[in-house]
């Protein structure tokens, strides 16, 4: 059953709509629901509907929980997609209008760096390089051309982050390349300026529903306004009290742009919380009330009260890992098999604060996994298989040229491939057709000129067979034709390590597999695996999970434990300087409603810096929470000292098992 407001929410289809929607109260149920609804009562074709999220994982998920609601067909039929996606679908639609060939490539974040440093003076520091790249994704960000982010320039350093993003903007355009902010600038480009394509994709896509909507940047709302029109036929979901991704350009502020675009705009609130205990609850609202509101709202839940809130002073961060490990192994012996492993979380204000834990973990025999470890898609092996796919799908394809031509190992060095580059670039040709040019190759070296002859005939052979081939067979092919699984094989001594680099490119060829059995050429397979993300392919098992608190949003757990909570941390030292504490409170506030029954929190009294130990000021936030509503060590002597006997024994429990080689 729904609730009075998830039910408003959901039938609610005759003008723009916000749906604030607090942590735990049941959004996905309204999406979801309202598309069934969209489709049955309100008779709307399901091809003309977009539901938007911005992981690829919460896109899968929704499908799967939409799918029971409405007909197979139906379900196929619908847009269940990333704002990246979607933009990738409309220029493989329309790439004559973005002046793409048919087949582009759509660079990584490394892929796109890497031209950036090329394009970047010599010797350019990497503080510096990485402000240029930030102030290149700003401007697209923000739907900038280079012309107009030249404009916009207040300083030295824009000018020339703008000067340098022309020149990129150029070289993509050669390699018939796009990077991921592309994929939604330039459609907002076509549809802000053409009036046919607008009307196009206005009636393709008749109702937009956007999930996380406080996640959206500049361009990503200008897109929605763009595609929903003066009717806005939108339902936009969302929290601005989980609104924690301004570093990387979100703006909450477009949840008040609504309203000022929008005058029609009705505002739904969803405030009944399904997840928390009251105490967690109450907690949670005290500490956000603190931040500015321009739509007021407070959440409530119909859960038991719940224990009081832990507060535990540590010594140091060795110290507080070794006590939040040996609680979580004593609440789990505690509820033996009332409870798993992964119910249990710890949450962090930045990955650093890993080391710690995980040796605590180890040490108290307590299974974890560590979200955002290093991505498969990001593994060299298979980055280097995906270049090759992407050469044979766009033999412009320069980026990819230049990571493959010499993997395996064919002698070609860096001083062949510079002056490979410069006779391309001559000839207004890709680095792949200037390796087919004998006037070319006769101004290398032989032997250089031999190795890069080989390796264009390979690949204009590989392209050959890649037309009647699927690309999970094309990514076998290409492992043995190249030598790159020969090549694992014989220079990896570690077999644990060798079978994993073959295992993982074995996966590669089975996520194509599964990718195409709806059809599709490779350039499009390999487009879309390129929009994969971590979370995608994150599955930890029965294991405790540990995790920053970005990467928390939208999970939730029984037992959470959120470290470092003194001053510096959490709230970061650089929020704290610079007077940005909404936001870090916003963090806070997300990681505490992540916890369905048992909250502790925890701070370090000192910590070392530079090899200085300094003394820490519990956080600011601490202080915010309900008192009444927290148990600080120290202050209830009768129960620190039975949750000490649990704990210990606990501990030696685990030490006797160990000693004697069990669990």
């Amino acid at each position: 059953m729904l609730n009075p407001q998830q039910h408003a929410a959901v039938e609610y289809c005759d003008g723009p709509l916000l749906v604030l929607a607090g942590a735990g109260s049941g959004k996905t149920r309204v999406i979801t629901e309202k598309i069934s609804h969209l489709i049955s009562r309100r008779h709307l074709a399901p091809e003309k509907i977009a539901a938007i999220t911005f992981t690829n994982k919460a896109a899968k998920e929704m499908r799967e929980r939409v799918s029971k609601l409405i007909s197979d067909d139906a379900s196929k039929a619908l847009t269940v997609c990333t704002f990246h996606a979607l933009g990738l679908k409309f220029l493989q639609i329309e790439h004559d209008r973005a002046q793409l060939r048919r087949g582009f490539s759509v660079l990584d974040a490394d892929d796109s760096g890497n031209m950036i440093k090329e394009l970047s003076p010599k010797g350019i520091k990497p503080d510096v390089l990485n402000g240029i790249r930030n102030l290149v994704g700003r401007a697209k960000n923000a739907g900038l051309t280079p012309d107009e982010a030249m404009a916009a320039a207040r300083s030295p350093r824009e000018l020339e982050a703008a000067q340098i993003y022309d020149m990129y903007q150029t070289r993509l355009a050669a390699f018939n390349a796009v990077d991921f902010d592309d994929l939604i600038r330039l459609p907002l480009r076509i549809l802000e300026a053409d009036d046919e394509a607008r009307a196009i994709w206005q009636e393709r896509l008749r109702y937009l529903l956007v999930d996380e909507y406080q996640d959206t940047n500049d361009a990503q709302y200008r897109l929605l306004r763009t595609l929903t029109g003066t009717k806005g036929r939108f339902t936009c979901v969302g929290d601005d009290d989980q609104s924690i991704y301004a570093w990387r350009g979100a703006n909450p502020e477009n949840i008040d742009q609504l309203g000022k675009d929008f005058p029609q705009l009705r505002v739904i609130k969803l405030e009944q919380n399904y997840r928390c205990a009251k105490r967690i609850l109450r907690a949670a609202n005290h500490l956000i009330a603190n931040n500015p509101h321009v739509h007021e709202k407070k959440l409530w839940s119909d859960h038991a009260e719940g224990p009081p809130i832990r507060v535990l002073e540590c010594k140091d961060n060795e110290h507080e890992a070794e006590r939040v490990a040996s609680i979580a192994a004593s609440l789990h012996e505690k509820y033996k098999d009332k409870v798993r492993w992964s119910d249990f979380t710890i949450l962090y204000r930045g990955n650093f604060q890993a080391r710690a834990l995980e040796k605590a973990l180890r040490l108290a025999r307590v299974p974890y996994h560590l979200s955002g470890a290093l991505s498969f898609l990001d593994r060299a092996e298979v980055k280097d298989i995906l270049c090759y796919l992407r050469l044979l799908t766009n033999p412009t394809d320069d980026a990819a040229f230049l990571r493959v031509v010499n993997v395996p190992k064919r002698e070609i060095g860096a001083t062949t491939l510079e002056k490979l580059g410069t006779m391309a670039q001559t000839r207004n040709a890709s680095l792949l057709e200037a390796s087919r040019s004998d006037a070319v190759l006769k101004t290398i070296a032989p032997r250089s000129a031999s190795a890069l002859a080989s390796f264009s005939r390979l690949i204009d052979e590989l392209r050959s067979s890649s037309i009647h081939q699927s690309a999970a067979d094309l990514v076998e092919t290409v492992l043995d034709r190249t030598g790159y699984a020969a090549q694992i094989a014989s220079t990896i001594a570690d077999p644990t390590l060798r079978e994993r680099k073959l295992g993982n490119l074995r996966e590669l060829a089975d996520w194509f597999r599964a990718m195409g059995k709806d059809g599709g050429r490779t350039g499009d397979l390999t487009a879309q695996l390129a929009l994969l993300s971590h979370a995608d392919r994150d599955d930890p098992g029965n294991a405790l999970r540990m995790m920053t608190l970005h990467s928390a949003k939208g999970l939730e757990f029984r037992f959470v434990f959120i470290v470092g909570c003194e001053d510096g941390t959490l709230p970061h030292e650089g929020a704290i300087d610079e007077g940005r504490l909404d936001e870090e409170r916003r963090l806070m506030y997300v990681g505490i409603t992540r916890a369905k029954e048992l909250l502790t929190l925890s701070f370090s009294a000192r910590s070392r810096k530079y090899g200085e130990v300094l003394s820490n000021d519990p956080s600011r936030f601490l202080q915010e929470l309900p008192q009444d509503d927290l148990h600080w060590d120290g202050k209830d002597p009768d129960a620190d000292a039975e949750v000490t006997r649990e704990t210990a024994a606990t501990h030696m429990a685990r030490i006797k098992a160990m000693l004697a080689g069990g669990v």
